[in-house]
């Protein structure tokens, strides 16, 4: 429904998506498929797909499509699959504002948009930090790119890039640079890290090195940009035994070190988690305002393109459950608050009830700054270990780290926060069989849960 005021166009619709990425358009197809509800997702590009529309490479669509392809296609696909569910899509939209009726103001080429919603998601996605942020001092030259600048510079505005590049950090992302670098005709001559190996998958680093030849070097920084017009050089810095080293080239690209795109969530006074940077949420993806959700890489730094479309589908349930007159709790009540201690930096979803149901994909999600090959997650309540689960893979910086949901079955709710740290020694005695499941104590009539308030702890790269 349209209608206009004097000054907007306003549009009614069931639900408004911010963000035309993978959470936003899997979520647009789901609401309007299983759902039958009215849908407007609104991106503020030029075309709809999110970042895997400039990422050329294949590796998109494994976990939700059951495919192997490009990003330009995967972003193809799920731009298809949203329209031909009945959504309606548009480009060149800016949301400035969400309202306390949640109700958007939109900036369009066309004029002032306000969207008049029943249920809003947050699907902004992450975006990585550039250079100023990071605090690199040396010259400010030409020729200085985050990977996402990189791959729209080459991928969709066709334009050259350097002849030697230099790439800080060695994350999934990392290598997605080498790739479009390669295909610009630019040499990746290094790849630096300050961890002592490559945060990406093993297969990656090692497929990168024999293949691509790139020559990653570990426990190192960039601690000085080169160059006046443009880069000739980076200096770094073996963090070990401090001997610094210029490497010449013309090109540097930052990637990884992502950060939530929070920017209109914060504006809205949606509460934010001051770890993750993104907006707190429950295991429904419920935010701090009423019929305001959020999903995918807005929540948290950061995965991959078809988990991000996993829990898009996901929160479209959550919000359908919603529409259909399913609570929206306040966050104070009955909540539980979930806390990292290091070397976790933030565990996602920081809240939990024991009536909600399980996270996307019935895992705990957690960041890492340390490197643990054999894990074990203990979790804590006033300073004592009631759960402890010791996993298969390792916690690696760089990526996500992922642990069965079902740790959480044994929490006391009538103890408060629970911190998840990582054992310094096997912790499978620490489980101890006396503590009932929170489901059992909320049953019990335990329904009040302490909120706790979140302490930061310092990132080595932060």
């Amino acid at each position: 429904m349209t209608a206009t005021d004097s000054t907007r166009t306003v549009i009614a619709t069931d639900v408004a998506i911010i963000g035309a990425g993978p959470a936003g358009l899997a979520a647009a197809k789901r609401l309007c498929d299983k759902h039958s509800r009215q849908v407007l997702v609104l991106d503020r590009e030029a075309r709809a797909g999110g970042v895997p529309r400039h990422c050329a490479h294949p590796g998109y669509g494994i976990r939700d499509m059951h495919t192997f392809i490009s990003g330009p296609a995967y972003a193809a696909r799920l731009v298809a699959e949203a329209e031909f569910a009945g959504a309606s899509i548009l480009t060149e939209a800016t949301v400035t504002a969400i309202n306390d009726d949640r109700s958007l103001d939109v900036t369009t080429p066309n004029g002032l948009l306000r969207i008049a919603a029943h249920s809003v998601v947050l699907a902004t996605g992450a975006r990585e930090r550039a250079r100023p942020a990071r605090l690199i001092p040396g010259d400010r030259p030409a020729g200085v790119y985050t990977t996402g600048q990189l791959q729209q510079m080459v991928h969709l505005q066709h334009r050259e890039v350097g002849r030697r590049a230099v790439i800080v950090g060695a994350e999934l992302v990392s290598w997605s640079a080498v790739l479009t670098l390669r295909h610009a005709g630019c040499r990746p001559v290094m790849m630096t890290s300050q961890y002592p190996a490559p945060e990406s998958y093993g297969a990656f680093n090692i497929a990168g090195r024999a293949f691509l030849r790139v020559p990653v070097a570990t426990r190192t920084r960039v601690v000085r940009v080169i160059g006046r017009g443009s880069v000739e050089g980076v200096e770094i810095e073996d963090l070990d035994t401090g001997i610094r080293r210029v490497i010449d080239c013309d090109t540097v690209i930052f990637t990884g070190d992502w950060i939530p795109d929070h920017e209109l969530a914060r504006s809205a006074g949606i509460e934010l988690d001051p770890a993750t940077n993104g907006p707190l949420v429950d295991t429904a993806l419920r935010t701090s305002q009423s019929g305001v959700f959020a999903a995918g890489n807005t929540l948290h730094p950061v995965d991959t393109a078809d988990i991000a479309a996993l829990d898009g589908t996901f929160v479209a349930d959550r919000v359908a459950e919603y529409l259909n007159g399913a609570p929206f709790p306040a966050q104070d009540d009955g909540t539980l608050r979930i806390l990292a201690a290091p070397p976790f930096r933030w565990a996602a979803p920081g809240l939990v009830r024991p009536t909600d149901p399980a996270p996307p994909r019935h895992r705990l999600l957690l960041w890492t700054d340390e490197f643990v090959r054999f894990p074990t997650v203990t979790l804590a309540q006033q300073g004592t270990i009631v759960a402890a689960r010791r996993v298969a893979w390792p916690a690696t910086p760089g990526r996500v780290f992922r642990v069965p949901w079902s740790i959480l079955d044994r929490l006391d709710v009538s103890r408060g926060p629970v911190t998840i740290g990582i054992a310094e020694a096997s912790a499978d005695s620490g489980t101890p069989g006396s503590v009932p499941s929170w489901r059992e104590s909320a049953e019990r009539g335990l329904s009040s849960l302490a909120l706790g308030q979140i302490t930061l702890h310092p990132s080595s790269y932060r």
